[in-house]
């Protein structure tokens, strides 16, 4: 748990928050995206498939609301949905005849109102690092403050440590900080083996790719005490300036950290980006291996896999409406 902090240095950093909030939000445009997710696998000969599960559908919330949803599956199987612990939609489908092929294809329409520059509207007790939270706030986080991944030398903490300023620091810089320190001290590189590294191993090899990058950042926040998450889904990339994609949009992975009175705050380490601008959010989890899109089976020989190929297409058109608030 955090412990409590105080002081002179505590009051300067409140006072400027308070008058970051006085400010007031900037506005927030309403954006219109289509995104296109489609999953094919071929084999050599029949097979008989497993059980599919299926994490496609964007969660919704203040700053995302869709529009339309669609999962088509060939062949044809029976698709139920469900909530998760997290509150994830999953789709599990059952297929009743042996392929030769699966197609799996998600087709989404929803609406971004999220701003490019948010201001966190953080609980006094919670402005500076290292704080309290609040009994109810720790119990219910439970798991994710706890680290998921063996630091058996303490080498995690030992790097996450060095973005602490002093005794008290500005929770939020702290955590901007070491947002961006994942980039400085990792190169970015594209890995299509499945599976992620260790945030250990991560930091030895000095190279990752997004998933690293977001399990490396939110195991860090943990080792300082900060209840945290790793999410999937899609970045937006509409100018193409963004790391993570070729295109106008890609699948993405990065973290969140609960922070009192702002609650969940997103970082994008890979980006070093904070808000939930450009991000689409699929799932939330304790572990990445717990949101992956597509997880399934087949029943067969060991080299009846020809081939698998993915194609996301993330497309967006702004609206001139303005957000409210």
């Amino acid at each position: 748990m955090l412990a409590d902090a105080g002081g002179s240095a505590a009051g300067s950093i409140r006072a400027k928050r308070l008058q970051a909030r006085s400010l007031g939000p900037p506005e927030a445009r309403l954006i219109a995206v289509r995104i296109r997710h489609r999953t094919t696998y071929r084999y050599r000969w029949p097979v008989s498939l497993g059980p599919h599960r299926l994490m496609l559908r964007p969660r919704e919330s203040r700053d995302l609301a869709l529009a339309a949803s669609e999962v088509l599956v060939t062949p044809a199987g029976a698709l139920t949905w469900a909530q998760d612990v997290f509150g994830n939609a999953v789709a599990t489908v059952v297929f009743p005849d042996m392929s030769d092929a699966l197609a799996i294809e998600a087709v989404t329409e929803l609406r971004l109102h999220a701003s490019a520059w948010p201001i966190f509207d953080i609980a006094a007790s919670a402005i500076v690092f290292p704080f309290r939270y609040q009994d109810d706030e720790w119990t219910d986080l439970g798991a994710l403050t706890l680290q998921q991944y063996a630091d058996p030398d303490g080498r995690l903490r030992a790097w996450a440590r060095e973005f602490v300023a002093g005794a008290q620091t500005d929770t939020l810089a702290l955590l901007k900080d070491l947002n961006a320190g994942v980039s400085q001290a990792i190169r970015y590189e594209i890995r299509d083996d499945e599976g992620t590294q260790s945030p250990v191993q991560t930091l030895e090899r000095g190279w990752g790719s997004c998933r690293d990058y977001a399990v490396l950042f939110t195991e860090a926040a943990r080792s300082l005490g900060f209840g945290a998450r790793v999410v999937s889904g899609y970045l937006f990339n509409p100018d193409r300036s963004l790391i993570g994609t070729t295109g106008a949009g890609s699948t993405h992975a990065w973290a969140e950290v609960f922070v009192s009175g702002a609650g969940w705050i997103s970082f994008d380490p890979t980006n070093r980006g904070v808000g939930g601008f450009n991000l689409i959010p699929v799932g939330v989890a304790r572990d990445i291996r717990q949101i992956m899109p597509v997880v399934g089976s087949f029943a067969g020989a060991a080299d009846s896999l020809q081939d698998m190929s993915v194609e996301v297409e993330v497309t967006a058109s702004e609206s001139d409406e303005r957000g409210s608030g």
